[in-house]
């Protein structure tokens, strides 16, 4: 077993099952092409390199670096097609996790390729402003949301941008700062550490929450910050929550994390998911129908690092068995990451969440108003309740408070009206059912 193989087992053991079966299990490490500084794998296309780059190499990077001693720069190759000639497609790198001048950056992870909407407007405002003038405003800049919203791209595209300006970037995560930390103080070499972390021009932490509780670390984090910044140096930081509300944090570090800005980011609307799966599919070269890119906008849920797995599987499976990505084709292929369960829908699940949805109140929607708002929820409200439970037409009208099931018979036709003639209205009327099939069963 080469030490590349070794590494990808090491890996196995620190991922899903799902994720290495998909993607891990389908690189190849090339031995002849690699070095004692770079290890090279090779993968079937420009997605799955994507993919790897951006979710496992800065690990391959630090497993690497375990297993060695030494840190190598991890170079995923595309694989090329037969009866091609010349070498293989590009090639996605990480630096290795060694070094004053490692920064470990997406190159894809730009402003260009960011798509910003009023869920994140604030952040990257922000993130552009540091970038024209790190030092100089905003240091800190700290950026918080959820899982999968873009906070690491907004950081890295700072980091890009001054890399370009031939400046020196550090980018890891907190876990990397602490096993760093950890080694180099039982080796006793903390001028390296210091050398490493506090001699950059841009610092860039992602997920600084997982300090909580680490006194030691807390202790060389706080040195290292004003270090950084009593010299001008920019430092940017990310979390999945504000300063205020990471427990275990000590009130000095607090404190500094909000004496620049704090920017949060919000999960994106409808519209900016869709923006967002386009220019997914432009840098991948990727070609989906309006129709298809509607579909997985409302299946997906706030987590839009989701996009990324979704168009790499829809393209392997079509590339797999010679088919167009068409909607039936991406809702079969989707069909079991999705797990829909219709099954346990209830008609009060569904008022529920039209209510949050629509801003209305469940009982107004049950009410006689004729309000337009209300009129207009009432109608989906019967319309999914038709679709996803099994509840009849008389049993409908019945829980509305109606006559008999001409009313639920007239809505339904009218909504599978607006469905053929409203784009927009289909694709609201999809999220809205997507959201309701993607909940967990307790709750609807």
């Amino acid at each position: 077993m080469t030490i590349g193989d070794t590494i990808l087992e090491m890996l196995k053991e620190e991922i899903s099952e799902v994720e290495y079966n998909r993607y891990v299990k389908q690189m190849s490490f090339l031995s002849k092409a690699s070095r004692s500084d770079l290890a090279v794998f090779e993968v079937p296309n420009p997605l799955i390199a994507s993919w790897i780059k951006n979710r496992y190499a800065s690990k391959i990077a630090h497993l690497f670096e375990i297993k060695t001693g030494t840190g190598r720069e991890v170079n995923i190759r595309v694989k090329k097609a037969k009866g091609v000639a010349g070498k293989s497609g590009p090639a996605a790198t990480v630096a290795p996790s060694e070094g004053p001048k490692h920064s470990m950056l997406n190159p894809a992870y730009t402003f260009e390729n960011f798509v910003a909407g009023s869920s994140n407007q604030f952040a990257y405002a922000a993130a552009k402003s540091v970038s024209e003038r790190p030092g100089q405003v905003y240091n800190p800049l700290f950026i918080y949301g959820g899982v999968g919203l873009g906070k690491t791209h907004l950081m890295q595209a700072i980091g890009n941008v001054m890399l370009l300006q031939g400046k020196t970037v550090v980018y890891t995560s907190v876990e990397q700062f602490v096993n760093d930390f950890t080694r180099h103080l039982r080796n006793q070499t903390m001028d390296r550490f210091k050398e490493k972390y506090r001699q950059c021009d841009l610092l860039l932490i992602d997920d600084v929450q997982f300090l909580s509780n680490k006194i030691q670390t807390q202790e060389e984090f706080f040195h290292t910050f004003e270090t950084l910044r009593s010299e001008g140096k920019q430092i940017v930081l990310t979390s999945d929550k504000p300063p205020k509300r990471i427990a275990g944090l000590e009130a000095r570090l607090q404190s500094r994390f909000e004496w620049g800005l704090v920017a949060d980011i919000q999960p994106p609307e409808l519209e900016t998911k869709i923006a967002i799966i386009k220019k997914k599919c432009e840098i991948n070269r990727v070609i989906l129908g309006d129709d298809v890119v509607n579909y997985i906008a409302t299946v997906i849920d706030n987590n839009t690092r989701e996009i990324e797995g979704i168009l790499s599987k829809l393209h392997a499976y079509s590339q797999l068995m010679h088919q167009e990505i068409t909607l039936d084709f991406a809702k079969n292929a989707l069909r079991e990451q999705l797990q829909e369960k219709s099954d346990n829908i209830s008609i009060d699940g569904i008022m529920k969440t039209i209510a949050k949805e629509l801003n209305v109140k469940p009982s107004e929607i049950r009410s006689k108003s004729r309000s337009r708002n209300i009129v207009a929820a009432r109608r989906v409200a019967i319309y999914l309740a038709r679709e996803l439970t099994p509840m009849s037409m008389p049993q409908i009208a019945q829980y509305f408070g109606m006559k008999d099931h001409s009313t639920v018979s007239h809505t339904m036709k009218k909504i599978h009206q607006l469905l053929e003639e409203d784009e927009n209205f289909k694709v609201k009327i999809n999220e809205l059912h997507n959201k309701i099939t993607a909940m967990p069963p307790e709750t609807v």
